[in-house]
């Protein structure tokens, strides 16, 4: 079937839908991993927005059952260069096409991607529409243009968590969730996870460090996750402007200096501002696995996977607060530290899932951190 992708700036690409009929809008941005597209189907940070594949081939390994991020799709659509119409991967249970079509999601095939990464490479990230039923660029782009930015929605509230609840599974083994908080099984040390658009593998590496986790919504209060008792605290990855988590942050602002924090990427953008600092936002963003980040303290670089359009302006930060890593290709801020206060930060995601396992050890750097913070008792 026939699609059309209409840009607001009026640039339009022709394609074949691959997903499920109708029309959608949203943010395009691209993605440059050359792998990973179940991890990103399914990162509730790509909400609100249509990824663009770099990669040419996508969907030749089919779904599996273990790497999705979340329990279902988020972004509102796929744009690929050659969609693969069958599997070829022995975890597989499904084909790329079958599973989009399960959620009801859109997608393109047969787009020159390329032109349409340059084009945004060039111009920035733009709102687009897809459609299957409106084929007249001129149509779609007054709807590209009337339809809500990024910054105008609270897209966090549409994918954190209804309640909290325990999170049981381990890197090697099938997802399990306890939904009760009172069925905790004591780990050691209690680490409760802001759920602003978690990914399932944060949550699998706070369980291979030793920590019992409790996720929670994101509009908890500091006085609720106080009342956990817990050791520790992350602020967790998820979609949209940071400016629109004030909950978040005033909760984060209550919880410093009374609880170690740890934050990644959105986390790391509320934690900023919880200090004091500034955001803004990049012109097309970081999206791959293959983002250098140097450690300013120790100068080692690690290839890190990232997804965000926000930074936090290092200029903006108060001398209470250490830039510790920076963006090789752009010299923006990836990580940060309170000098006196236990709360550190990083940009990019040290889970990984899909990307390069070498800034795993910070997860280890946060149990160091609690433990440091507050010795845990002997049994």
């Amino acid at each position: 079937m026939q699609a059309l992708l209409v840009l607001e700036d009026g640039t339009f690409f022709w394609g074949r839908s691959f997903g499920v009929p109708g029309e959608c809008v949203g943010e395009v941005v691209f993605n440059t991993g050359m792998t990973g597209y179940q991890e990103i189907l399914t990162d509730p940070s790509y909400r609100g927005q249509m990824v663009v594949m770099t990669y040419p081939h996508i969907g030749n390994t089919g779904i599996n059952d273990q790497d999705g991020e979340s329990a279902r799709p988020h972004l509102r659509a796929l744009i690929v260069r050659d969609a693969s119409v069958r599997e070829s991967n022995w975890r597989a249970h499904q084909t790329l096409v079958r599973y989009l079509g399960e959620h009801e999601v859109m997608a393109l095939t047969d787009v020159d991607t390329r032109a349409l990464t340059r084009h945004l490479r060039q111009f920035g990230a733009l709102r687009g529409v897809i459609s299957t039923e409106d084929l007249d660029p001129d149509s779609l782009r007054r709807k590209a243009l009337a339809a809500p930015t990024t910054s105008d929605q609270d897209l966090v509230a549409e994918v954190t968590c209804a309640r909290p609840y325990e999170w049981t599974q381990a890197l090697e083994s099938g997802w399990h969730i306890v939904r009760h908080t009172s069925q905790i099984v004591d780990r050691g040390l209690h680490v409760v996870v802001y759920d602003c658009g978690v990914k399932r593998n944060i949550l699998r590496q706070l369980i291979r460090v030793g920590c019992r986790v409790t996720v929670v919504p994101a509009q908890t209060s500091a006085h609720e996750v106080l009342a956990l008792h817990p050791d520790g605290i992350l602020l967790s990855n998820g979609p949209g402007d940071p400016e629109n988590v004030p909950y978040t942050i005033e909760a984060v602002r209550s919880l410093l200096g009374q609880v170690p924090i740890f934050g990644i990427c959105l986390g790391h953008q509320v934690l900023g501002l919880a200090l004091g600092g500034k955001k803004r936002k990049l012109k097309f963003g970081h999206h791959g696995s293959n983002h250098p980040v140097k450690d300013l303290r120790s100068g080692q670089i690690a290839i890190t996977a990232q997804n965000h359009n926000f930074v936090i302006d290092t200029d903006s930060l108060s001398g209470e607060v250490e830039a510790t890593h920076i963006n090789l290709y752009d010299g923006t801020l990836e990580g940060m530290r309170h000098r006196s206060l236990p709360a550190f930060s990083v940009q990019y995601h040290p889970e990984a899932a899909p990307g390069p396992h070498d800034a795993n050890p910070l997860f280890n750097d946060f149990v160091q951190l609690m433990c440091c913070a507050q010795p845990l008792e002997s049994p």
